[in-house]
Order: C-alpha cells, then sequence, then structure tokens
C-alpha cells in the first residue's frame, strides 16, 4: 500500500503538493518539536567531531608521556618502564590516564609483554587481550605472545589456538611461518601428531622458501620416527 501510494505521488504533481504543503503547515504548527530535532542533530554531530579531535589531542599527550617508558622497556628496565620514575609515567599511567587514546591502547600490549617476561602469564594475557591493532606486526605478535603465556601455563590448547591466530593474521613469509612452528610444537605438546604433521606440511608447501621450511622438515622427520 505504501509503495502504491508513493507511485501515485509521483504520477500525481498536485497530490504532491497537498502533502508538501501538510507538512509545511505541520513545522508551522510544531515549532518546538523541529527546533528540538534540529537542536539534538546539531549537538550529536558537533559531540562526535569535539570527541574525535578531544581523543587527537590526548593521543598526542599520551605519546609523549610514553616516551620515556618505551625507552625504559627497550632497555629491560622493566619496572621503570611499568611504573615510571617520579617524573615520567609508566604505562600502567598511561592505561588509566588515557584508556580511550590509540597510544593508551598500545600501552596495554606493553605491560602484557613485560609480564610475560616476568612470568606474571594470566596478567600478561588480560593486558594483551585488551589490545588490538589492524598492523601486520603488532596484532599477530600480539596473539603469539598470549600463545607463549598459554604455553607457560601448559595450556597447550588455548596455545595453539592462539598460534594458528597469529599465524592467520595477514599472513606472509616472514612471520607466519614462525608462528605455525609454535602451533605445530603445542599440538605436538597435546599428542596430536596428526594435526602438527598437516602445520609442518602447510609450512614446507606454503612457505618453502622461508627459513622455517627446513626445521618443518626435520620435525616432521622426527615426528615420523617417534610415531
Amino acid at each position: 500500500m505504501a509503495k502504491k501510494e508513493n507511485q501515485e505521488l509521483l504520477e500525481n504533481p498536485e497530490a504532491l503538493k497537498e502533502k508538501l504543503a501538510g507538512a509545511e503547515h505541520w513545522i508551522e504548527d510544531n515549532p518546538k518539536i523541529v527546533f528540538s530535532i534540529l537542536g539534538a542533530l546539531v549537538l550529536i554531530v558537533g559531540g562526535f567531531f569535539g570527541y574525535r579531535y578531544w581523543v587527537g589531542s590526548q593521543d598526542n599527550q599520551a605519546q609523549k608521556d610514553m616516551f620515556q617508558a618505551v625507552r625504559y622497556f627497550e632497555a629491560d628496565s622493566l619496572n621503570l618502564a611499568l611504573n615510571g620514575d617520579g617524573n615520567n609515567l609508566g604505562f600502567l599511567s598511561i592505561i588509566d590516564d588515557y584508556s580511550m587514546t590509540p597510544a593508551g591502547k598500545l600501552a596495554n600490549f606493553y605491560v602484557g609483554s613485560i609480564y610475560l617476561k616476568q612470568g606474571k602469564f594470566k596478567p600478561a594475557i588480560l593486558y594483551l587481550e585488551d589490545f588490538n591493532s589492524d598492523d601486520l606486526l603488532v596484532q599477530a605478535r600480539t596473539y603469539s605472545l598470549i600463545g607463549d603465556c598459554h604455553m607457560e601455563l601448559k595450556e597447550f590448547e588455548d596455545a595453539a589456538k592462539f598460534y594458528t591466530k597469529a599465524a592467520e593474521y595477514k599472513p606472509n613469509k616472514f612471520f607466519s611461518p614462525t608462528y605455525w612452528m609454535k602451533a605445530a610444537l603445542a599440538y605436538e605438546k597435546l599428542n596430536q601428531p596428526a594435526k602438527a604433521r598437516e602445520v609442518y606440511d602447510q609450512v614446507i608447501e606454503k612457505y618453502w622458501d622461508s627459513n622455517e621450511s627446513q626445521n618443518a622438515r626435520r620435525y616432521k622427520a622426527k615426528l615420523n620416527t617417534n610415531s
């Protein structure tokens, strides 16, 4: 019925004129509603662009505040990187102060990496899972680090899952073979030699020109000998 009515309006200029006139009268009779709707739209649009501007300015400040923490991380001064030095913020404070910014989210990656190095595997998983990125390298690396945590906790099934996610995230011949090799080791730990062979075969066939290809051949041969 609605479709038929719309077609009639298009074919009948007088009917369309009456509809438009009715709309004009409604606007004249209900100015408060009209201005309320327009005001709400202005607030929504203004709020959106205002929020984007605020996040951008906050992110710039977060990157400046995080600079020294990154330097401590690279120097392996892990406690200073985490907690700061009294003058410069550590990653934990960056997360608290700038949680909505890209820099604040990146701080989760650093904290997770530090906790992994310190043997605090469960907290490391929590922080690493709070990080996400479209970056080719860092997101896959994050999945792999979560897999490392699960391996240390002897949670081999979860480790295999995250190594597989790392390998399948924007696959490439430089890093994916390494993640597949880790997945194969997790499957061996699970006593699932068939799955481990599948992974080794994938590295051998798909990434034949990678550095891991020869290792995959050797580990597969060893697996066949022991089976």
